[in-house]
């Protein structure tokens, strides 16, 4: 298996919207359940997210991000 991509700790940009209600979150576009258990994820459970995340951003569904 690759080495796996340098990232940041989490997909977190400090805009969190789930904390709101949002069942998906307008900063990062994790679900609330990724959110609440990201500490608890393991690293092929995160890279998991991260990849999913990465291809809706190149799949231009961008909408979550806010203009907060």
């Amino acid at each position: 298996m690759p080495p796996l991509p340098l990232r940041p700790a989490s997909p977190c940009i400090a805009r969190c919207s789930t904390a709101l209600g949002d069942e998906i979150c307008r900063g990062c576009g994790r679900s609330f359940a990724e959110v609440a258990n990201w500490v608890a994820m393991t690293e092929a459970q995160q890279e998991a997210v991260w990849q999913r995340l990465e291809q809706e951003k190149s799949k231009g569904s961008d909408e979550r991000r806010c203009d907060c």
